[in-house]
């Protein structure tokens, strides 16, 4: 397709050039909304018509520091310049940097490096096979821990597993919050429990103070690990620097993706002492690479400077507050910790998606009716009250 001198290609809009390209070369696996974003600032999109939105989704818990941080650019563009790949099989300052940086923050002893969550919990799968020699394991009800071929046997929804069945492996799934369904699933060959600290993908759902220290203990008494997947809850979203902090309990493994690297892509499990790889028994050729770890501490320390975690929990307290005084009658529940937040209604509500965009909010459903709220840390109270009033005049579509 021609661009003409206005931006309009061969009679089409941009925005429906890109999406006619989309279509015929792109896999059609995303069902994606009717808008092409093309720059952010703080908490706000626009997209390609020129409309502005409040980002409540943040490229999926992703880019917490919000978008345009010049200090963030000039980081990148500086590493991009000295040096953007090198093999593993040399040393790189900023891996290394950054490894003792997560150690820090985690109070873990390790770290292995890779590229998403999905290769983080597959890392995490193999190295409590490696070090415990057993294979089962334990998994909620309502989990999501991604979707390849190992980790998809630890996602609790069918419509993920049942079409690539037969798997590597499946886990148990236990309710999540009963603490007695973990250790009545307990078995000789139980290698470890997984489990995130609150379910993001499930539909926010938040345990009791006591749950993750009692299966701390469980495992403990039983000598197998306990796997937290931090992939979503981690880097200040829940209002700690881990969301395993708000309930005081150290896992034996840990795995990040999502906010770590600022938007680029990274994924890492950190290791409590006497669990490591050893030579050769794992790798990723792009894992921890010179550019993404120096993102990752460009990030960081942003969140520092920022005290974008105290941010977190403040707004996330703000938030929780506006919505639970809305006038919906429809709404179940409000819950969640720092600015990882569910709404429940009564009914299914993907149609609030469409609603909310058209009025400058970018919202996501998940588990067909809870509204999640997972934006930049950076937001605003203004911009959460412009996002609630949003919401709370969207009529509902309950039958």
């Amino acid at each position: 397709m021609k661009k003409s001198e206005t931006g309009v290609y061969d009679g089409k809009s941009e925005f429906e050039a890109t999406k006619l390209k989309d279509q015929k070369y792109v896999m059609q696996n995303y069902g994606r909304q009717p808008i092409q974003i093309v720059k952010g600032k703080g908490s706000i999109l626009t997209d390609s018509e020129g409309k502005n939105y409040i980002d409540c989704v943040s490229g999926i818990a992703v880019n917490s520091i919000g978008y345009g941080d010049k200090r963030f650019v000039d980081a990148i563009t500086k590493q991009a310049s000295e040096l953007i790949h090198i093999s593993n099989l040399y040393y790189n300052k900023p891996q290394a940097n950054l490894a003792e940086k997560l150690c820090e923050i985690s109070g873990m002893s390790r770290v292995f490096f890779c590229n998403s969550g999905a290769e983080a919990m597959e890392a995490a799968i193999k190295l409590a096979r490696l070090k415990t020699g057993k294979s089962k394991f334990i998994a909620a009800k309502h989990s999501f821990h991604g979707r390849t071929v190992g980790s998809l046997g630890l996602t609790y929804g069918e419509k993920y597993r049942i079409p690539f069945e037969p798997l590597v492996q499946s886990a148990e799934f236990v309710e999540f919050g009963d603490s007695e369904a973990v250790s009545d699933a307990i078995s000789k060959d139980t290698a470890a429990v997984v489990l995130e600290p609150i379910q993001g993908e499930g539909g926010v759902h938040v345990p009791n103070d006591n749950y993750l220290q009692e299966v701390r203990k469980i495992c403990d008494e039983n000598g197998i690990l306990l796997i937290f997947d931090e992939v979503q809850t981690g880097f200040g979203r829940t209002g700690k620097w881990f969301c395993k902090d708000n309930f005081n309990v150290q896992p034996d493994i840990m795995t990040m993706a999502k906010a770590i690297a600022g938007g680029l892509p990274m994924g890492a499990i950190a290791a409590r002492e006497g669990l490591s790889f050893g030579a050769g028994e794992h790798a990723s050729t792009f894992g921890g690479s010179p550019l993404v770890s120096a993102a990752a501490l460009a990030s960081i320390k942003i969140i520092e400077e920022d005290n974008l975690i105290s941010n977190s929990f403040e707004m996330g307290k703000y938030l929780k507050e506006k919505l639970s005084s809305m006038k919906r009658k429809d709404v179940v529940s409000v819950r969640g910790k720092g600015l990882l937040v569910g709404v429940e209604l009564d009914h299914p509500c993907g149609y609030i998606v469409n609603e909310a965009r058209e009025s400058g909010v970018l919202l996501n459903v998940t588990s067909g009716n809870v509204v999640r709220f997972i934006p930049p840390l950076t937001i605003s109270k203004e911009e959460i009250d412009k996002v609630v009033d949003v919401l709370d005049n969207i009529p509902s579509q309950k039958t």
